[in-house]
Formats: structure tokens, C-alpha cells, sequence
């Protein structure tokens, strides 16, 4: 079956005009004024409150939040006050290196009974096989250099704590 130019013709116009109809509504939006950081579609309250009319784009707008107190709590004041780079008393400071060698020394803690389950399970890069790795040798040898991947990321997660604990003041 051959087509015309004019069947071509008249099914371009045809799309042509059911994109129009289906196009119509979004052209025909209401108009929207900026008041400040606030936009309305209300021609009456943008006129009355002398608002300007936004032209060329869309604009899409996200209510955000608002915050619930209008004072921040002590502890974001005291926050604010060191960002600041402002000095703090001495017995302030003391408690702060206290708290930060407690917390410290509880991590190297974690980590030395980490290295010793790990030291314990390497067992001196001959792990005990499990039953799956006894037909699958390459399991087990993935798991052995895995096992040595993972002492030597502890150890140095352990000298890096020591060098913190280091840096801090000693205790008086």
C-alpha cells in the first residue's frame, strides 16, 4: 500500500494538533508573584502587597523546616564557642582531654582483643580449614590473606590510637 503526500500531510497535522490540546493546560497556569521569599498566585494579596510577577521559567517551591527553638541548648553554645577558636578555662580543657583519653584507651582496648582473636584465628598463616574450604582450596587461601589484611589494618589502627593517646596532656 502506497501513501500519499497528503495522508502524510494530514496525519502530521493531526499530531500536531492533539499536541496542542494536550499542551494547553500547562501553557495556561496561573500567573505567580514574588513577595520577598514567599510566592503566591493570588492577584488580589500580590497587588496589595505590592509583590512582582515572576516571568520566563517554572518555579518549583519546598517548604523547609522550621527550627523548634529559637535559643540553640547550652551544650551547641559551648560548641559555637570553641569553633570560634575562643580559649576555654583550664578545668574545662582538663575535663575534655579526661574524657577523650578515656575514650581512647576504651578503643585500644576493642582493639588489642580484636588483634588477639585475629593473631588467634591466623594461627601463624595456617588457619584450621572449615568444611567448605576442604574442597575448595582457594577459599581458604582467601581467607588466609584476608585474616593477614586484617591484623595488619588492626596494627596500625592500634599504633594510630597510641600516637592520640600520645598527643594528649599528661595526667595530673
Amino acid at each position: 500500500m502506497k501513501h500519499t503526500s497528503l495522508e502524510h500531510f494530514s496525519f502530521f497535522c493531526l499530531l500536531g494538533i492533539v499536541g496542542l490540546a494536550a499542551g494547553g493546560p500547562a501553557l495556561a497556569q496561573d500567573r505567580i508573584y514574588r513577595c520577598g521569599n514567599e510566592y503566591i498566585n493570588n492577584i488580589r494579596d500580590a497587588e496589595s502587597r505590592g509583590c512582582k510577577l515572576v516571568e520566563g521559567g517554572n518555579i518549583t517551591v519546598v517548604q523547609g523546616t522550621k527550627p523548634h527553638g529559637a535559643s540553640p541548648s547550652p551544650s551547641q553554645a559551648a560548641v559555637r564557642v570553641a569553633a570560634a577558636g575562643q580559649k576555654v578555662d583550664g578545668t574545662e580543657q582538663r575535663a575534655r582531654d579526661s574524657d577523650s583519653r578515656a575514650i581512647l584507651e576504651s578503643e585500644l582496648a576493642k582493639a588489642k582483643a580484636r588483634q588477639a582473636q585475629l593473631q588467634s584465628e591466623y594461627n601463624n598463616g595456617e588457619p584450621d580449614k572449615r568444611g567448605d574450604e576442604a574442597r575448595n582450596y582457594q577459599k581458604y587461601t582467601d581467607r588466609v590473606a584476608e585474616l593477614k589484611a586484617s591484623i595488619s589494618r588492626n596494627d596500625s589502627d592500634i599504633a594510630g590510637i597510641q600516637r592520640e593517646i600520645a598527643r594528649l596532656p599528661a595526667v595530673k
